[in-house]
């Protein structure tokens, strides 16, 4: 059955009077400008706030933790679907673990910055770890009842970091049971079965002592005894040494309960954060979050976690592992999208606001199946192309899948900005690559508008390599024809020349700004080689004729000529009919 989600609740802006003022605000790729839209003239100007929806993208110290878990995510997502399950659980807690240790190496990190104790980076990293490792605990590994306080005992470590260090003084000393922190760190090393046969003997010794009283002269030693034996009230008494529920729940597992089954873990759960936290006292994000996981409520995690927590990289990358794991129940959004998919959504939507890291976005996108592509689509044209090589690496992605769309406007945008910066050649490169016909027309008119003011073109290699891209546009035809028509020139190969030159005389592609200059052109050759005329003849004099009535609408102009006749450079100049003739 479809789960409808609740409608989120109102949260106040601190130093904010809705009776007085109103907010306005405007969405951005990744945030959001919130501004006051009336307040008084005399105040100054209107606050204006950055909302970010991931902030913790922009921390340097989490670079580690994103880079390296898209590679662990795209490792998941190549684990084949038909493989048995049994040989899938050990690579999925060996990918939950490579999890875990990322996040440790984030605070690795933090520690040797020494912002760690000062920084609430620090406190928020080893709660998700202990969040993680919990749900790997419970749900991933599924520890089964009598290993699982074992597990339960190493998850807590976490939280008593000091723990272990207190562990290595205790065995480094000359008398590890005389050091004062002996009974602080007790270890556990056995077997299962070596374990349970011990505790139930230690139980039924330590019951006979204490109804015997035969520690009663000593205080301390019957303490340690009514621990041992699970005594609720001495745990409590002692509470300063286990530090939060969740230790004093392990702790209250492991000398009454010790092979509990994962059923009954809720049960405990909820009793012992009751009895640990005073009445009056709220429980803080994270003991709800951990309660719900003790109560294997999956979806609840995911929610509180998401409510908690400032960015989305930890739900969704456990929502994930968790979905492979065939853990989650179909639990579709109102808006047609399951929660994996959406919690990957916007993850990688706050990957894209940040310079470097639009890139591992992609991967999320991709492994997106229902909307991904849509939303890469949206993104891809929002990053900023602040270089040619980042244009061309935007490029190469939408390639790669088929975005031709896309490829077209950022090609498009690049041309332009070419265009600004009065780089014909890149200008003219974009264009082509964006098949736009209209921006490569403008281009090429601007190539020939310098020709005719310098006398040279700019970006030779371009033009002179231009190949079936020159059939673009007729404008670009003519540059890159024209251009040929002067390299043949150069070369002394005067009748190729005038060939090509004839050519673009009788297509009719030069823009009329040109007709003058492709005349010049031509006079020069008729001195150079003996042809038959006629077509030249009467090219030349077309284009003569069109000069005449675009410069003189009024003249009279000759317009029969002989059908066939050979005319040299001296007779062609002095010919003149009964009519009159313009040069």
């Amino acid at each position: 059955m479809e789960e409808v989600d609740v409608e989120p609740t109102t949260t106040p802006i601190p130093g904010f009077d809705s009776n007085q003022k109103h907010l306005g605000f405007v969405w951005g790729p990744g945030d959001i400008l919130v501004y006051e839209t009336i307040y008084k003239a005399s105040g100054g100007c209107p606050f204006v706030h950055e909302v970010r929806k991931d902030e913790d993208i922009y921390s340097p110290i989490l670079r580690k933790l994103f880079n390296e878990s898209h590679h662990i995510f795209v490792g998941l997502q190549r684990i084949r679907e038909d493989m048995p399950s049994k040989n899938k659980k050990p690579q999925f807690v060996s990918i939950s673990k490579n999890y875990r240790s990322v996040i440790r190496a984030c605070m690795e990190e933090l520690q040797q910055v020494a912002v760690y104790h000062n920084d609430s980076l620090g406190t928020t990293l080893l709660s998700l770890e202990l969040i993680w490792n919990l749900c790997e605990v419970l749900f991933i590994d599924a520890a089964p009842a009598g290993s699982l306080v074992l597990h339960l005992l190493d998850w807590v470590r976490l939280h008593k970091a000091d723990v272990d260090e207190k562990a290595r003084e205790v065995l480094a000393s000359e008398s590890p049971a005389e050091h004062q922190a002996y009974w602080d760190v007790p270890g556990e090393t056995q077997t299962l079965t070596e374990f349970d046969v011990k505790w139930r003997h230690w139980r039924e010794e330590v019951d006979r002592c204490l109804q015997d009283q035969s520690f009663a002269s000593n205080p301390h030693l019957e303490d340690i005894c009514k621990i041992l034996v699970g005594d609720e009230d001495v745990l409590l008494e002692h509470k300063e040494l286990l530090s939060t529920w969740y230790h004093f729940l392990v702790t209250r597992l492991l000398f009454s309960h010790p092979t509990v089954k994962p059923t009954e873990l809720h049960y405990y759960a909820q009793s012992s954060m009751h009895m640990f936290l005073d009445t009056r006292s709220v429980p803080e994000p994270l003991d709800s979050i951990l309660l719900a996981a003790f109560e294997f409520d999956i979806h609840q995690v995911i929610k509180d976690c998401s409510i908690a927590l400032n960015n989305w990289w930890f739900v969704g990358h456990l929502t994930d592992l968790l979905d492979h794991c065939k853990l989650l129940q179909s639990h579709n959004l109102h808006f047609g999208s399951n929660l994996r998919e959406f919690l990957l959504l916007e993850y990688a939507s706050g990957l894209f606001t940040h310079h470097s890291l639009w890139q591992l976005a992609v991967d999320y996108f991709d492994h997106c199946p229902e909307f991904g592509r849509v939303y890469l689509e949206l993104q891809i044209e929002r990053v900023p192309l602040d270089t040619e090589r980042k244009a061309l690496k935007v490029i190469r992605i939408c390639e790669q899948r088929q975005m031709t769309e896309q490829v077209r406007s950022i090609c498009k945008i690049m041309a332009k900005k070419a265009l600004r910066n009065n780089r014909l050649g890149s200008a003219l490169s974009w264009s082509i690559r964006a098949k736009d016909a209209a921006f490569a027309t403008l281009i090429s008119e601007r190539f020939l508008q310098d020709y005719c003011a310098n006398g040279t073109f700019s970006d030779l290699d371009l033009i002179d390599n231009l190949g079936p891209a020159m059939l673009l546009s007729d404008r670009l035809t003519f540059l890159g024809k024209y251009r040929e028509f002067h390299r043949l020139y150069g070369e002394k190969r005067f009748l190729d020349a005038a060939k090509l030159l004839l050519s673009l005389m009788t297509a009719k592609i030069a823009p009329r700004s040109f007709w003058m200059t492709l005349l010049t052109d031509a006079l020069p050759l008729l001195e150079q080689i003996e042809v038959n005329w006629t077509t030249a003849l009467t090219c030349i004099l077309d284009l003569t004729l069109k000069l005449t009535s675009l410069y003189f609408p009024n003249s009279d102009v000759y317009t029969p000529l002989p059908n066939t006749f050979k005319l040299s450079f001296s007779q062609f100049l002095t010919f003149n009919p009964s009519k009159k003739f313009l040069f």
